[in-house]
């Protein structure tokens, strides 16, 4: 990301176990590219640049594994893009 980030609002949706965390205030509209299994970055469609990223089944994958970490790329792979 070109701008430093300033802050990171995280949202937890117990009922379907989703995180989202947002990076830019009011994104309404993105792209959302899945990195790994149920991890998603989501892309500004107009600057292609990362807004936030998504992740399904939070608790199986940290409250049950705590020490299970997730790497996301703030970047999506090319074939994503094309």
């Amino acid at each position: 990301m070109d701008e430093q980030l300033k802050s990171i609002d995280i949202d937890y949706d117990t009922k379907n176990d989703v995180m989202y965390c947002s990076f830019i205030a009011g994104s309404a509209e993105a792209i959302s590219v899945e990195t790994e299994d149920g991890v998603f970055i989501r892309m500004d469609p107009a600057t292609n640049k990362p807004v936030g990223v998504t992740i399904v089944d939070f608790s199986r994958r940290f409250v049950l594994h705590p020490g299970q970490k997730v790497s996301v790329p703030l970047t999506p792979p090319v074939e994503a893009v094309a």
